[in-house]
């Protein structure tokens, strides 16, 4: 594995301690490195403490091909997202805090009012209400992989795809941001959806961006 990869991997969870998204043992990072290799960040610690040394290289199983750590538990969760989009690889579940709140509530992020938040991340689906490591919370993910770019788990925050770790930081930022807006929105009022005519050409856009299930 690149150390420079390591370090990116590593650097973004730490990024993500420090935005505010994760707490405990919270959230996970993993990139794909190979056919059938994975490196994600290990069990129990804090994303704050993560660092290159602390990494596990995972089989498309999820048992350990090196490292001294463990896997987390909801490893199963990359791996559902990786098998469901080739052209994925990285992969970044955190608890932001105001997008955890709409997933606990099962209140999706809508209406859809930003436009650029459109072409960024085209929709974002909520996905059923699952235990954690249970084979429905595997298959909601599946799902919502297969069609977008970022998804809210209820009770278990939110999870981004893409290219590269830090594309996938950049989605979550954006997810937890949107959700913000909407929030403050609603004291106003509420916020306006974009007309549907426009929301189409916004979706054409986002799949002109980032095409799905091939690589780049």
């Amino acid at each position: 594995m690149h150390p420079l990869l390591r370090a990116q991997l590593a650097q973004a969870a730490r990024r993500m301690h420090a935005a505010g998204w994760a707490a405990n043992h919270d959230g996970n990072v993993s990139v794909r490195i190979g056919r059938d290799r994975f490196v994600i960040t290990p069990t129990a610690t804090s994303k704050a403490e993560v660092n290159e040394e602390s990494l596990v290289v995972i089989d498309g199983n999820g048992a350990v091909v090196e490292g001294t750590r463990k896997p987390p538990g909801e490893t199963e969760l990359h791996l559902a997202a990786y098998r469901a989009r080739p052209d994925v690889d990285a992969v970044m579940h955190a608890h932001p805090p105001y997008a955890t709140a709409f997933g606990a509530a099962r209140v999706p992020l809508e209406p859809v009012c930003l436009p650029e938040a459109v072409v960024s991340l085209g929709r974002i689906p909520l996905a059923p209400f699952a235990l954690p490591r249970t084979p429905l919370a595997t298959e909601a993910v599946s799902r919502c992989a297969a069609e977008a770019e970022a998804m809210l788990l209820p009770g278990n925050g939110a999870l981004t795809l893409g290219p590269d770790v830090s594309l996938c930081f950049l989605r979550m930022e954006l997810v937890e941001h949107l959700a913000k807006i909407l929030h403050h929105a609603r004291a106003l009022g509420g916020a306006q959806p974009i007309p549907a005519e426009e929301m189409t050409k916004l979706l054409e856009q986002h799949q002109k961006a980032f095409p799905r299930g091939r690589r780049s």
